[in-house]
């Protein structure tokens, strides 16, 4: 647990930045996947990577501000 070490926050900011990236591009790579099979199946996955990058950025961002 080196980036969580007591005097600094960095691992937590590191923590909260993954929180917020990996799952809306997670959504991205299952919906590129499925959008060759259903396109509209796909577009749904998009449009969800994107809703949850907005709504990460807005809480993560005033959790780190």
């Amino acid at each position: 647990m080196i980036g969580l070490e007591v005097g600094g926050l960095g691992g937590l900011f590191a923590i909260i930045a993954l929180i917020m990236v990996v799952p809306a591009i997670l959504l991205f790579i299952i919906g590129a996947g499925i959008s060759k099979s259903n396109k509209k199946r796909g577009k749904i996955f998009y449009i969800l990577a994107v809703v949850y990058l907005v709504i990460s950025f807005g809480s993560c961002g005033l959790m780190m501000a």
